[in-house]
């Protein structure tokens, strides 16, 4: 009696499974143009991996020991810009994952009772002015115990905005003119 009981928890299980596993699009039949996909794989990785097909195995980096996550991008010129820009302000957050970078109150020591911060979203990689969301907050203390923080809307983030961008165009010119071509093996005849 205990096969017989082992025999429907199996086919349950397979059923389940099944049902489970026709809802996944990965296992979905998509007819595609052969025309659509170059024949070298390179190029159909490299066309992969722009459109962000594809999937990777144990990407939290639970068999590595890593993260899996990129948490400084040294070639985003935008972002290397960005924090060249602010770097004489204290940092309290700086996500390249998350796309944002925030700054701890900052005094120049000049005004004793009025601090800013900066927060800056990054919006696009692409090195454009709508690219980058930028917010400055004014903090006055008057008194240790009364402050009033108020968002700053005037000429100074228009200046550090272009500021950003100015650097991270030269960084761009800097990485183009560095970057060497690709060049085929030059013995390969076909």
């Amino acid at each position: 009696m205990k096969t017989g009981t082992s025999k429907y928890q199996i086919i349950l299980i397979l059923m389940l499974s099944a049902f489970l596993l026709s809802g996944c699009q990965a296992l979905k039949y998509r007819p595609v143009d052969a025309k659509e996909y170059p024949p070298e794989p390179e190029k159909r990785v490299k066309k992969n991996i722009e459109e962000g097909r594809g999937f990777r195995l144990f990407e939290d980096g639970s068999l590595t020991g890593g993260s899996g996550k990129f948490e400084f991008a040294s070639s985003n010129e935008l972002w290397r810009a960005s924090l060249d820009t602010i770097s004489f302000m204290p940092l309290i957050s700086a996500n390249y994952s998350g796309g944002i970078i925030i700054t701890d109150w900052y005094n120049d020591g000049n005004a004793n009772n009025q601090s800013i911060k900066i927060t800056i979203r990054f919006l696009s990689n692409e090195i454009r002015v709508d690219a980058l969301d930028i917010k400055i907050f004014t903090k006055n203390c008057p008194t240790s115990t009364d402050c009033k923080i108020t968002e700053n809307k005037g000429n100074l983030i228009a200046e550090i905005k272009k500021s950003i961008l100015k650097k991270a165009a030269v960084y761009e010119k800097n990485n183009k003119t560095k970057a060497k071509p690709y060049v085929s093996n030059p013995t390969n005849t076909r």
